[in-house]
Formats: structure tokens, sequence, C-alpha cells
């Protein structure tokens, strides 16, 4: 059994390590592993990225490189304020009637309830979306072509 030790990688898992860290970071996953019948190599994002890799029975743990690091950089999202208006259905979101056609409403304009603020495609129907609230259109979130699921927030309305 081959121990790892604080800073060495064993050279031949060393391309593996890499490709999991290249595909968390390509797919912006939290978390990662990769498990074979004498290797077991996990990723976890923290404000310190740290790489655990373990050998059958042993465990260390192995502070990342600042070759290998996986930075941190995930934007904390903060919510605007105001109502969400949601996709009631799945499909394809449009923000205009067309391509040429300037979109329903825009960041800052005033909207009413019951306006459209939006259409959703689903098998080839275009179903408009009503604001169910009047106010102040706060952030336009869904952009225009975007697939779009039940409950997804398509703007703010405050």
């Amino acid at each position: 059994m081959r121990s790892v030790g604080h800073n060495l990688l064993v050279p031949e898992y060393k391309q593996q390590i890499s490709e999991l860290a290249e595909l968390m970071e390509e797919f912006r996953l939290g978390e990662a592993q990769l498990q074979t019948s004498e290797l077991r190599i996990a990723f976890k994002r923290r404000s310190a990225a740290r790489t655990v890799v373990t050998e059958s029975s042993s465990i260390e743990e192995v502070s990342a490189s600042s070759s290998e690091e996986i930075a941190d950089d995930v934007p904390e999202v903060v919510a605007p304020k105001g109502t969400p208006i949601t996709s009631p259905m799945n499909g394809i979101f449009y923000g205009s009637p067309s391509p040429a056609s300037p979109p329903f409403v825009k960041e800052g304009e005033t909207v009413q309830a019951g306006q459209v603020v939006g259409l959703i495609e689903a098998m080839k129907v275009f179903n408009e979306i009503p604001c169910t609230v009047s106010g102040t259109v706060l952030k336009l979130v869904a952009e225009t072509g975007a697939v779009v699921q039940p409950g997804d927030v398509l703007l703010y309305v405050g």
C-alpha cells in the first residue's frame, strides 16, 4: 500500500486529480469524487480549497497548491427585493414578440398586473406570461431563448 505524504501526490494519480478538478470547475460543482478499488479522490468547495486523497484505509488531507487550487469564485447571489414573476410551465422564454420587436418590458419600467411580460413557447404554441402584480421591473432574470421550468424566476417587480 502506497502512502500519500502531506505535499506529495503519487505521479500516476496526478492526471486523474487534475481531470477531476477541471470537470468540477467546468460544471461548477460544489463537490466531486472519483473512486476505484484502491483510490478515492474527492473535492469539496470551501473558503480554502482542499483536496482529500484516500488510499484504501489510510486517509490524508493535502492542501491544494496554487497550480491545483480550485478557486472559490462563485459569487454570492443576493436575490433582488420585490415579487418574483415565475414561469408557469416548461418551455423557451422570449422577452419580445419577435426578434425585431422591442422587449415587452425593460428594467426600471412600470408594469400593471395582467400586462404581458414575456412569452413561453411550449409545443410550438406561444403562451403569454402576464405580470401578477403592479410595480416597477427591478430585475430581468430570464434571457430570450432560455429554457425555463415551472417556478423559474423570469423577473422581479417591486
